[in-house]
């Protein structure tokens, strides 16, 4: 059953310069980013930073209006709702953020943190010291964590405490911006292992966001590849690493760290700089980059093309789809 859909999602950012400050153009930051989630899926979305994946979360979560297009959680268009129902839509989606303690307002202690969400939303109190408790056990941190600050923490604790706050609520949706990025390697698996659990025992969806494929692949059952505001190809995680087919894909999965020293591993190195997404190129995005460019790829822009062995896999590219 789909419980999240993105239609044709665009995002633009004006861009401002001169005496008077006027309009000088526009970052694209999405430019018509398409696709849909089951629930209990896990969906990783990755790509280089400033290929739009923050700024997608960010829609979906509704902290930025698009410029065009549609967030659709249980069948309600986000951007069609006014303050009350969006209010109550938060209720089914939450986000765990990149740094965990950016996020967590450093003069609240952890209970007041936590007991932020229940009284904005309306909840009762009666059974509320029962409840934080439970959240916290549930992450795996002790009683006395409550009484404490943010500051007292170390970064997988403290992000620990973003994940019981992003299901306190017990939603339905939860977007993970980067969740594991700023950790120590030895603290990423953990946390990584939180999630999976809180997933198979709370039937949890996630939206994965990273640059680190090894990351996403552990945790994701879709993948889909970003490059500047669009995706270039999306499949279930294991096709992505056993059959990649966009060029850029290709790129990142050569770039993963091999465990063996003495791999053979042939490295994909793209030549030149990623374009401005000021001023993207015309057709195939990555046609700037692209070893196998043709004049085509530089005039039409491929559209997100099935494939046919697997329809499930789809890549934007005009020969390897």
């Amino acid at each position: 059953m789909t419980i999240l859909e993105v239609k044709n999602l665009k995002k633009y950012f004006p861009v401002s310069g001169g005496v008077f400050l006027r309009r000088t153009g526009w970052v694209y930051a999405l430019d018509g980013v398409s696709f849909a989630v089951n629930k209990g899926e896990t969906l990783g979305i990755v790509g280089e930073s400033g290929c739009g994946k923050t700024t997608l979360g960010r829609c979906i979560m509704g902290i930025y209006e698009p410029s065009d297009g549609e967030v659709v959680i249980n069948g309600q268009s986000v951007f069609k709702l006014n303050s009350q129902q969006r209010k109550k839509l938060a209720l089914n989606l939450q986000t765990i953020f990149q740094d965990p303690f950016e996020s967590l307002d450093p003069r609240q202690t952890v209970k007041e943190i936590l007991e932020e969400k229940y009284i904005i939303h309306g909840k009762k109190r009666e059974n509320l010291e029962t409840e934080i408790n439970r959240l916290i056990e549930t992450v795996g941190l002790l009683p006395d964590t409550l009484s404490k600050f943010p500051h007292e923490f170390s970064g997988g604790q403290r992000q620990r405490i973003g994940i019981a706050r992003a299901i306190s609520l017990e939603p339905e949706i939860i977007i993970c911006d980067e969740p594991v990025s700023a950790l120590d390697v030895s603290v990423q698996s953990k946390i990584l292992n939180l999630l999976l659990k809180l997933q198979q025992t709370m039937g949890l969806t996630y939206v994965f966001i990273s640059h680190d494929l090894s990351v996403v692949k552990h945790v994701s059952d879709r993948i889909a590849v970003m490059y500047l505001g669009k995706i270039v190809e999306m499949a279930d995680a294991n096709e992505i690493y056993e059959n990649g087919r966009h060029p850029y894909t290709n790129a990142l999965l050569s770039s993963i760290p091999m465990p063996d020293p003495e791999s053979n591993r042939n490295r994909i190195i793209l030549k030149g700089e990623v374009p401005s997404v000021e001023n993207p190129p015309a057709g195939c995005r990555f046609n700037t980059r692209c070893e196998y460019v043709q004049n085509i790829c530089r005039d039409k822009e491929p559209e997100l093309l099935k494939n046919e062995k697997d329809p499930s896999h789809l890549t934007a590219c005009h020969f390897f789809f």
